[in-house]
């Protein structure tokens, strides 16, 4: 009875589909198989931020059904008696058991974290620090790059919401003495710990990682490759000062090819429908990278007309194996994001940057600390945006 009540939501979504087109119906979203989950036994209604937008979504659907009366006719009664039989339905948001990167992620993932975030930093602004969303749940970080700032903000963010904490130190643990990575997580996982976050300078180790252990894993950063909750924490931050990421112009200048943020950035923000802009020194502009679908500019003036967002990047001397250009102050003068040339951006244009920012190098000091940056706002986005993630993982979404 189930499989063939299956096969006929499934009929019922393409015929849904169908006459949306012909009716021309302007509903915020279209049902789609991919991105609907259907309870049909043990339904969870779960009362949460995405409440409103399910019931929108709900009487739209109705609407569908009324509107379509005339033209599906003795039909009608048919697929009104699915449509209240099956009443329970929710839009599929974060359902991962990892959290690796931000490619592939859909926009309905992004937001579902994003909304968490912004519930998270309406706790923190509160001073709501003793949560209980992760009670019970074990997170390990397990960090084998230096890191202040990201390491921090784990940390914060499992004491915050009542998790428990376990900080490996790599150079004193039995990695040092010759165990594979493979073997420490293992090992943290036998003794149920239930998250493990990892930084690791070789790109693909925390995907390697994830499937070989049932353990959640976060990617804190691997190599060249991606740092997801970066690129979230830096949507966030645009999200609450625009109200909006969809439609706007960001601009990342500096050093794209050793930058791990600018991938994930540039995966999150093309799928929540921003436009994307590039500009890098030739030496630091990675082969391909239009590939991925962002525009490249040809100098950092170009880059920053009319942006909405302008995103400075570190020179990452640490990852150059030679000098990439000849000194810091001459790249400053050339290349660096000055007041002067934040007069190219829109009117509402915002100054962010990753950090460890590099005063005087890639971001003067005075764009630094002007009215328009929002850099040490992304610090406590970031401990939301974190928060979010480890909260998802321990409910199992």
């Amino acid at each position: 009875i189930i499989n063939a009540r299956l096969i006929f939501i499934y009929f019922v979504i393409n015929i849904y589909k169908y006459f949306a087109q012909i009716l021309q119906l302007n509903f915020d979203k279209v049902l789609d198989k991919k991105n609907v989950m259907w309870y049909i036994i043990n339904v969870n209604f779960n009362v949460g931020t995405r409440d409103l937008k399910d019931l929108t979504f709900f009487i739209g659907l109705g609407c569908f059904w009324t509107k379509a009366k005339n033209i599906l006719g003795n039909y009608y009664v048919s697929f009104t008696r699915i449509y209240i039989g099956y009443e329970f339905f929710v839009t599929e948001g974060f359902m991962r058991k990892d959290l690796l990167g931000l490619e592939g992620l859909s926009r309905e993932e992004i937001e579902e974290i994003l909304d968490t975030a912004d519930i998270m930093r309406e706790h923190l602004d509160k001073g709501e620090i003793n949560l209980d969303y992760a009670k019970g749940v074990s997170v390990v970080n397990l960090f084998y790059e230096n890191s202040t700032r990201t390491r921090t903000s784990f940390e914060n963010a499992t004491k915050f919401l009542g998790a428990n904490q376990v900080n490996i130190a790599v150079g004193s643990s039995s990695v040092a003495k010759g165990e594979s990575m493979y073997d420490t997580v293992k090992t943290l996982e036998s003794i149920k710990n239930g998250i493990v976050v990892i930084r690791h300078s070789m790109a693909g180790t925390p995907n390697y990682i994830a499937k070989k252990v049932d353990a959640h894993i976060v990617n804190a950063g691997d190599g060249q490759h991606e740092h997801p909750t970066q690129a979230l924490l830096d949507m966030l931050t645009m999200r609450r000062h625009f109200g909006k990421i969809d439609g706007l112009t960001v601009a990342i200048i500096g050093d794209i090819k050793y930058s791990r943020v600018a991938r994930s950035n540039i995966f999150g923000l093309l799928t929540m429908g921003a436009k994307v802009k590039l500009f890098g020194i030739k030496t630091l502009m990675p082969k391909g990278i239009e590939e991925m679908g962002a525009t490249i500019c040809n100098s950092v003036e170009e880059a920053i007309q009319g942006s909405d967002v302008v995103m400075g990047l570190r020179i990452q001397l640490e990852r150059q194996t030679s000098g990439q250009f000849p000194t810091t102050k001459e790249y400053f003068a050339e290349y660096g994001i000055t007041m002067d040339r934040m007069k190219l951006a829109n009117e509402n244009a915002i100054i962010m940057h990753p950090a460890p920012v590099n005063r005087g190098v890639e971001i003067s000091g005075e764009a630094v600390d002007s009215d328009i940056s929002r850099i040490f706002d992304q610090v406590t986005n970031g401990l939301a945006v974190r928060m979010a993630v480890i909260k998802l993982l321990a409910e199992g979404k």
